[in-house]
């Protein structure tokens, strides 16, 4: 069995996050914010480490305190920060976010200039690939900026070593300057991805031809969902690539070497940001301990429920015995 040195390196945004702690509170009446890291990449690299594998940050962050704060947080979090560059003439991204328990969490991005945009592929060169499990890229990398030149290039480069590339589709619509934009960006990139992970308003916008009311942040209606549904079936059945639907409470829907509809757990929910990033972790997780897809789902839908529960999202990423514990107590794998 082939030893490396990195289980996972994430690639993509990073942000300061700020979440109210007025919970329930409409935006207007928040008064107080607690600070925290954020950015879906950078959840991955937070929630695999406490989860215990070996993980990897390239980012890039401004020179500025906000950028100090964020390195100093992943150092924290056990997160290799090596390859976390500075950009002089940039900021870090920013994000606020407000909790309105049970479905609204209005949030907000500021993403002007944000430095992770500006990533190089002199950079993205000296990545330790050959050493490196697995590579955790994402959709919104494509949006702007020489960070889509750094993710192609990578993608490209790991078919040349025994490492599975993942993508976390992470759709934000206000990052993209056309309701076309991001499918036609992010399909040139699937081919070159091993697994495909996101919700199905991801994969509707990704794949579908007609994205302009998910873009504009609608869900999918039961139609839409049934379109998809035989999409991805046929690119099923006519590739290797695996195909991971997550559908909220109801679970997750894997296409791999069979179809599996793994279900989700009944939790009172407080706060959902978050939660497709710490599926994505524990999924990664399941995967790297060869465990098939049903039970890594099983583990990585845990984590989402379990964060779904907390206020915060890096802050609420779960450490391994936690997990355990939580699928023990509510029906084991």
């Amino acid at each position: 069995m082939t030893e490396f040195e990195h289980d996972l390196i994430i690639v993509g945004r990073v942000s300061m996050d700020l979440f109210a702690e007025n919970i329930g509170a409409p935006f207007v009446d928040i008064t107080g914010f607690e600070t925290g890291v954020g950015g879906s990449p950078v959840n991955i690299a937070i929630g695999s480490s406490r989860l215990g594998l070996n993980s990897v940050a390239f980012t890039a962050v401004g020179d500025d305190e906000v950028g100090r704060f964020v390195k100093h947080y992943l150092q924290n979090e056990n997160v290799n920060t090596d390859y976390i560059s500075t950009k002089p003439d940039a900021r870090t991204g920013m994000a606020v976010v407000g909790v309105q328990p049970p479905d609204k969490f209005p949030l907000l991005f500021y993403r002007e200039n944000p430095a992770d945009i500006h990533l190089t592929l002199d950079e993205a060169i000296t990545l330790p690939l050959a050493n490196t499990k697995a590579i955790s890229l994402s959709g919104t990398a494509l949006s702007r900026g020489t960070a889509r030149d750094v993710t192609l290039y990578i993608a490209e480069q790991a078919r040349n070593y025994p490492i599975t590339t993942f993508i976390d589709l992470d759709l934000r619509p206000d990052q993209w300057s056309h309701p076309l934009a991001y499918g036609l960006n992010i399909r040139p990139l699937l081919p070159l991805c091993d697994v495909i992970i996101g919700t199905e308003e991801e994969f509707y916008a990704a794949f579908m031809p007609d994205p302009e009311n998910i873009m504009a942040g609608e869900k999918v209606s039961k139609a839409q969902t049934e379109t998809l549904q035989d999409r991805l079936m046929a690119y099923w059945s006519q590739g290797d690539v695996t195909y991971v639907l997550k559908q909220g409470d109801k679970g997750v829907r894997i296409y791999a070497d069979d179809v599996y509809d793994v279900g989700g757990f009944t939790v009172e929910v407080l706060n959902t940001v978050g939660a497709g990033d710490a599926f994505a972790s524990g999924l990664l997780y399941g995967w790297s301990q060869d465990w098939g897809w049903e039970k890594s789902a099983r583990f990585a839908n845990a984590c989402g429920a379990i964060v779904v529960t907390r206020h915060g999202c890096a802050r609420a990423m779960p450490y391994l015995n936690e997990v355990e514990e939580f699928i023990e107590n509510n029906g084991g794998y």
